[in-house]
């Protein structure tokens, strides 16, 4: 999944959301980022992993001392530094790494974080001061289940487990000291099905979907319109086309 999504964004070069249109109704209390200002101080030293173009690092993360925030893509990171020219005083660099390759001494960060996107456990629990905080906001298996369904494919569709159980185990055995879970429910309501597909167009959340590849005009991975049609059918209320989220927070002590 890492090359594939590697493969992706470096593409794409930007994954900024605000032009898709839609509403959220969050059946969950959890916030990512209120989790974060929770544990921070303003000498707090975070670590920010799959940062991405930066928007949100930039946007929503508190105040602190210093952020460093990373992404395996170097456009990702040369967007997120574009980015980063709206936000002058903000105490943050910007740095390409893989989060399976972490490049920091032991015991160095206050907080780590990571957003959507793919961790060691080990490596973190080792990145972390005595104490540190571990902060998670992932994509579960059964996420956007009654689309992956109909196409019969999709992010983590043919798992044994849930990645949020997943990696609970893997943080329990890298040895973090406590570890609260929270499943993460909400529902989004697109606006249009051109916002349905540009977000399906920018994320894993289905394999393969792909628009007509015109650099040398194949069909290969072209979007299944028939499915896509009948899931818009069956999903259109008036409040927008709805999808079903599924996701999970985490916060573990070292």
């Amino acid at each position: 999944m890492q090359e594939l999504e590697y493969k992706k964004y470096e593409k794409i070069g930007n994954w900024d959301f605000s032009d898709i249109k839609y509403t959220t109704k969050q059946d969950s209390n959890w916030n990512f980022y209120k989790e974060i200002s929770r544990y921070s101080s303003k000498n707090s030293l975070i670590l920010d992993l799959g940062t991405g173009g930066g928007e949100k690092v930039l946007s929503q993360m508190p105040d602190v001392g210093m952020i460093i925030a990373t992404d395996f893509s170097p456009k990702m990171i040369e967007t997120a530094n574009i980015n980063k020219k709206n936000y002058p005083n903000k105490k943050i660099k910007f740095v390409t790494m893989d989060n399976l390759n972490m490049k920091f001494p032991d015991n160095l960060f206050d907080i780590i974080t990571a957003r959507h996107t793919i961790i060691d456990a080990k490596q973190i629990y080792n990145c972390l001061a005595n104490n540190g905080i571990l902060i998670i906001e992932g994509v579960d298996k059964y996420d956007c289940w009654e689309l992956k369904k109909l196409f019969n494919r999709g992010q983590s569709f043919n798992d044994n487990i849930s990645i949020s159980q997943k990696d609970y185990e893997d943080l329990k055995k890298a040895g973090f000291s406590k570890i609260n879970i929270q499943e993460i429910v909400q529902y989004e309501y697109y606006k249009t099905e051109n916002d349905l597909l540009a977000l399906l167009l920018k994320t894993p959340i289905l394999d393969n979907f792909s628009e007509l590849d015109i650099s040398n005009n194949t069909h290969k991975n072209q979007i299944e319109t028939n499915l896509f049609n009948k899931y818009i059918s069956e999903h259109t209320t008036d409040k927008g086309i709805e999808l079903k989220r599924v996701l999970y927070g985490i916060v573990a002590k070292k």
